[in-house]
């Protein structure tokens, strides 16, 4: 069934044109569903039912592997079988017919206002990698992306005079961003002193650099956002996505449009955009508890 796998995987990135992240993924996903198969026994397309992906599944729930990550697992499953089918592997789908697991809607977790002021206040130490990380901090705030889409962004996809970022995001679709005035000054200070001595030829593409002036890594940033959170005493266990929650809510707390918060984000489906409105309505009903003569 490897084999299997291995032609699916190149199918993804020539036909499908999947993202990196969405193909690694897949991969991880499907290569324990095949090893789950091979144990009970299946060993060619033909000897798979829904009994077996339904009973992988299961198996999966008593690991406490959440929902989301078992319908995520679940689409993969999906998308092989079917494969299968169009390649003339197998004749049926039997992943046709079982249920995603249900997914409780959780309101995503972000910063007030004063929060997001705490977290760039314990970035102006003023040294080198204070700059970077208020830079880094302050346009993540400012537009929303996702930390893959901020640590790949590349200098020549960013325009500090005009206020705009060109980024690429799921499913390699590129949109425009624009940049606050607050991210943009501290883009061009971390530019003009920072990354000019990381990278004093301009050989490094990238906008951001680590301290030893190569690329930035996902998990580096994670260890930064961690770092100036303690630092600012904010007690939530906060990550790079949190700051893309607050970028949202606070964009439509303040009178923003869905339909703009959508394409800023980059979302594809306004469904995946309109959780904020929850956030936001959630909100107005703690304040009236708390402020109400009668909430």
């Amino acid at each position: 069934m490897n084999d299997y796998l291995d032609l699916f995987i190149s199918y993804l990135v020539v036909e499908k044109g999947l993202s990196e992240n969405t193909q690694s993924a897949y991969s991880r996903d499907l290569a324990r569903y095949l090893d789950f198969l091979e144990k009970t026994g299946r060993h060619k397309p033909s000897d798979i039912t829904s009994a077996d992906i339904a009973a992988f599944l299961g198996a999966l729930q008593k690991l406490t592997i959440g929902p989301r990550s078992r319908a995520r697992c679940l689409s993969a499953i999906r998308m092989f079988h079917r494969f299968l089918m169009i390649e003339n592997y197998a004749i049926s789908n039997p992943a046709t017919i079982i249920e995603a697991p249900r997914m409780l809607h959780k309101l995503p977790q972000f910063l007030d206002e004063r929060e997001i002021d705490a977290l760039f206040a314990a970035c102006r130490g003023g040294d080198s990698e204070d700059l970077r990380d208020l830079a880094m901090l302050e346009l993540l705030y400012a537009t929303g992306l996702r930390v893959s889409e901020l640590v790949h962004l590349k200098l020549r996809e960013v325009n500090l005079d005009s206020g705009y970022l060109m980024t690429v995001g799921k499913g390699n679709k590129e949109r425009l961003v624009p940049i606050g005035e607050s991210a943009r000054e501290g883009a061009a200070a971390y530019l003009a002193t920072v990354r000019i001595m990381l990278d004093p030829l301009h050989q490094n593409g990238y906008f951001f650099l680590s301290r030893l002036g190569g690329a930035m890594s996902r998990q580096a940033f994670w260890n930064i956002i961690k770092k100036r959170a303690k630092l600012a005493a904010i007690r939530k266990n906060i990550s790079p996505h949190t700051l893309r929650h607050s970028f949202a809510t606070h964009l439509l707390e303040n009178g923003a449009d869905l339909r703009s918060v959508q394409i800023m984000l980059g979302h594809a489906d306004l469904t995946s955009t309109q959780i904020y409105t929850h956030v936001t309505r959630e909100r107005l009903k703690c304040l009236h508890r708390q402020i109400h003569p009668r909430g």
